[in-house]
């Protein structure tokens, strides 16, 4: 058996991102900037007024001051003209500031009658003005390559004068749930069988982590069967399997590979849940065998698929993140074997709390909904009280 982390690093080492294509701004969320977005214009493009009000030269603003009106300059429509001694131009939040002006009189500082306008309050200059520039300017790198596009990117590109962006392209992923017992979902399932939660599970979570899912139909243990299957996944660009890991008489996905020019690069990890891991590559394809157990599965995917898919998708091939946390309940010695416990987190001063579910069975698809986080526990560690440090890594989808 080898460690998580060896697992880790010899998956990341051959995986590569996925060429670059060009996307509608609004389809950019969730996807990998292949490329820099470089603002198109400077924002603001002029000195804008922050706020409703009178734009006027700092040395007419003093209390008591009364300004001839001289226009109006809504936001869009500029006032052409120049504010001169005496003189101010009523203005709204997004305004160009008219030339000569130098302050903002905010509205509920003055009081304007008769063509006029009376300083109520004095205004400093550069008061409620927001220079050109102060947001970037043109030709600034907005969002480098290589960064995970949220909502606030999408507006900044937006602001940049972005209608289109260079990202990289979703892995397509193959989904392959392997088992004489597994029905699908909604189906009449036989005296014997199960209903396939694997194969929703997984494409759910490839999408959430940047992959497109080609959930393929389910195999029974046969060898032929499942290198039919696996042929059939050829163009993806990566293959995860589910069950048929392990070493009973049944599993066979290993047999049902080796015909289709499967190359073993290891099997079976130091950790519980998700010993009979597997990895390795079909031709140009890589290959994660995940465990049938639907606990296993997705602990394995979170350990392993999730980042690889970060890497595929242009991102950084990088563990899951581990946050501290303490103890919610005493727990036994650990043995040779990374544990990944299942529990639910609480909150207090002090930070989180884990509290570990009290059955770590890894069938138990209802335990891991309501988990919210998984504890990590390194390999030989010592019993631990409530209220020791842990690490977790939290289960938000």
């Amino acid at each position: 058996m080898i460690s998580v982390e060896d697992a880790r690093s010899r998956i990341f080492a051959g995986l590569r991102p996925m060429g670059d294509e060009i996307v509608a701004l609004a389809d950019g969320l969730g996807r990998v900037l292949a490329a820099p977005v470089v603002a198109r214009l400077t924002q603001p493009p002029a000195d804008v007024s922050a706020m409703d009000g009178y734009a006027l030269r700092a040395a007419d603003g003093v209390v008591g001051a009364r300004l001839k009106l001289i226009g109006e300059a809504p936001a869009g429509r500029p006032f052409a003209g120049r504010v001169g001694p005496g003189e101010a131009v009523r203005i709204f939040t997004g305004s160009f500031v008219p030339e000569g002006a130098d302050t903002i009189l905010i509205q509920e500082n003055a009081e304007a009658a008769d063509g006029f306008v009376t300083v109520r309050e004095s205004a400093a200059p550069g008061q409620h003005v927001r220079c050109a520039g102060m947001d970037f300017a043109a030709g600034d790198v907005l969002l480098p390559a290589g960064r995970r596009l949220g909502a606030r990117d999408i507006g900044l590109a937006a602001a940049g004068n972005h209608g289109w962006l260079r990202v990289h392209r979703r892995p397509r992923v193959a989904v392959l749930a392997t088992g004489d017992e597994i029905a699908l979902p909604g189906e009449e399932i036989r005296h014997g069988g199960i209903a396939n939660a694997n194969t929703p599970m997984l494409a759910a979570f490839i999408v959430a982590h940047g992959g497109e899912p080609v959930m393929l139909p389910p195999v029974p243990d046969d060898g032929a069967a499942i290198a039919s299957a696996v042929d059939a996944a050829r163009g993806a660009d990566m293959l995860v399997t589910t069950g048929g890991a392990s070493v009973g008489a049944h599993d066979l996905v290993l047999e049902g590979l080796s015909t289709q020019g499967f190359a073993l690069d290891f099997w079976k990890i130091a950790m519980r849940p998700g010993k009979p891991l597997l990895f390795g590559r079909v031709e140009a394809m890589p290959v994660l065998g995940l465990p049938g157990n639907p606990v296993s599965a997705f602990v394995c995917a979170v350990l392993f698929l999730g980042p690889a898919l970060r890497a595929l998708a242009g991102g950084e091939a990088a563990a899951p993140r581990l946050e501290p946390a303490r103890l919610g309940a005493a727990l036994k010695p650990n043995d040779l074997r990374e544990d990944y416990l299942r529990a639910r987190l609480e909150r207090d001063e002090a930070g989180w709390v884990a509290v570990p579910l009290p059955v770590q069975d890894s069938s138990m698809l209802n335990a891991l909904a309501q988990a919210q986080a998984l504890i990590r526990r390194p390999p030989y560690q010592e019993a631990l009280e409530p209220g020791a440090m842990v690490e977790i890594i939290r289960l938000d989808d």
